[in-house]
């Protein structure tokens, strides 16, 4: 993101450099932009954009209050929602069952089923072939249904690929930017499956 140059207030009587936080924004504060306004017009577009860059404030400070724990649910809701895109109109991982015909039998959603647990291999969390689509009912109430889950997964993505599921890996602890950078990069994969499916 290119930085914003620093320019002078356009308020009359204030002569402060600021470095705007917006690319429309003339004026350096809240109290510039009411003085600025004047007519009724612009004070309508100094309230818009006041507003504007208050939720925006307002965002940067939730995002700084963040704790570790939640960035780990942000990240793992949007890969999640990619594991169900690039999934979509396949069946369940574990017991064939069709999305068309799964829906209108229970009404529910699909859950991004793992095949090694987070709990037992929190170093696959984020790893795609680890992660399938799957029905509700295998997943919660069946546990996974991994009997079931692991011959599918053979024809899924292969013995080899399987076999690698199940070996050794090396202990993984998430930063918060590592956190951050595998969110951008899975709701950008989901966006790009949307735009190829539409």
């Amino acid at each position: 993101m290119i930085k914003a140059k620093p320019k002078k207030c356009r308020a009359p009587g204030c002569d402060n450099r600021f470095t705007p936080t917006m690319t429309t924004q003339k004026v350096c504060s809240i109290a510039c932009a009411k003085a600025m306004a004047k007519d009724p017009k612009l004070q309508k577009i100094a309230a818009k954009a006041i507003t504007k860059q208050a939720r925006q404030e307002l965002q940067e400070r939730r995002e700084k209050l963040k704790t570790r724990r939640e960035h780990m649910a942000e990240t793992q809701a949007a890969f999640n929602a990619y594991i169900r895109e690039r999934d979509a109109g396949l069946p369940c991982i574990s017991c064939d069952s069709c999305p068309s015909d799964h829906d209108l039998i229970t009404g529910s959603r699909w859950d991004a089923g793992h095949y090694r647990s987070v709990g037992a291999c929190p170093e696959l969390r984020f790893e795609p072939l680890n992660v399938h689509r799957q029905c509700v009912k295998c997943n919660r109430n069946l546990s996974g249904n991994a009997i079931e889950y692991r011959i599918r997964l053979v024809k899924r993505i292969g013995a080899d690929a399987v076999e690698w599921l199940e070996g050794p890996h090396a202990a993984c602890k998430y930063t918060i930017e590592d956190l951050k950078a595998i969110k951008v990069l899975y709701l950008a994969k989901t966006k790009g499956l949307r735009k190829e499916a539409a």
